[in-house]
């Protein structure tokens, strides 16, 4: 060593633990530079060196830029992998529940006029009181119950009236729409229904009467889906919610009453096709009849 020449400062090589492995930072030590290689000298990276000096502390030989941590002292964990988001299942029981409370009420398991807890029917079905009053709140809407403050819901009790009436709302909204589509839509629009009428025939025929109840939703769903009124649509599904519920002390449809009525689905598709509008609107009005036994 040349006499008053000072001795260079030592480059830092400083290792910065990281969260979950001991690979360093940019701007450490990696382990697998080349001789006299150090991620500083790279264009770009982390800090630079100061010209060292004989008064140039070792901590000197860094200059920290902002935003860039110091490798002297910086300890700059990993960020963890953000845990794997669950999936909500509440809907899905709540959907579940909705469905089979709407089977009761159609098979008349749920007595119209009694009063029915929302823990009572969460032990009765397997889950937890939530999704229950979910579901019994979304019935409540429809018509199907009502609140009963401090006790639960109460299962509506419909009356020959009621279903007289609701068939009558139902006969303004749907026959004139129907005729509309008949004189505009081509007759394989009219064939593409013909799967759901098939599957009202064969819930019928095992005297099925919620799948017939769903199938019959289904077609008429469908069958006014194609007017393009959302609306429309929206409102006719409610009523047909509603007279799913049966008048108190009613006999329940016989398999001969469910299979009249899906056949005239069938019956209503040949009109259609055929532009039978007279025998289109007769069988809408008899379909839709508040006398028509299993509809």
């Amino acid at each position: 060593m040349e006499q008053g020449r000072a001795e260079p400062a030592p480059r830092l090589r400083a290792q910065v633990p990281v969260q979950g492995g001991s690979q360093p930072v940019r701007g450490g030590h990696t382990g697998h530079e080349g001789p006299g290689e150090h991620p500083a000298e790279r264009p770009g990276h982390g800090t630079a060196p100061l010209p060292a000096g004989p008064d140039t502390p070792p901590d000197a030989a860094y200059e920290h830029r902002p935003g860039v941590p110091d490798p002297a002292t910086a300890y700059i964990p990993a960020p963890a992998a953000p845990a794997p988001r669950k999936q909500p299942q509440r809907h899905s029981v709540r959907g579940q529940v909705l469905a089979a409370l709407r089977e009761a009420l159609t098979a008349g398991e749920l007595v119209p006029g009694e009063v029915y807890s929302a823990p009572a029917l969460a032990v009765r079905y397997g889950v937890s009181a939530t999704p229950v009053r979910e579901a019994m709140q979304l019935l409540a809407c429809e018509g199907a119950v009502e609140v009963a403050p401090n006790r639960g819901f109460r299962v509506a009790e419909r009356t020959h009236r009621d279903l007289a009436e609701l068939a009558e709302v139902r006969r303004m909204l749907e026959i004139p729409a129907l005729l509309r589509l008949a004189r505009t839509l081509p007759a394989e629009r009219w064939e593409e229904l013909r799967p759901l009428a098939a599957a009202g025939v064969a819930a019928a025929a095992h005297g099925d009467r919620t799948g017939y109840a769903d199938a019959d939703h289904a077609f008429h769903h469908a069958l006014l889906a194609l007017t393009g009124n959302r609306q429309l649509v929206q409102v006719a599904d409610d009523l047909h919610r509603r007279t799913r519920t049966p008048v108190h002390g009613s006999p329940p449809p016989r398999t001969a009453d469910l299979l009249a009525a899906a056949s005239e689905h069938t019956a209503l598709l040949d009109a259609l096709m055929a532009r039978e509008y007279a025998i289109v609107e007769r069988i809408a009005r008899e379909h839709l009849s508040p006398g028509r036994r299993g509809h």
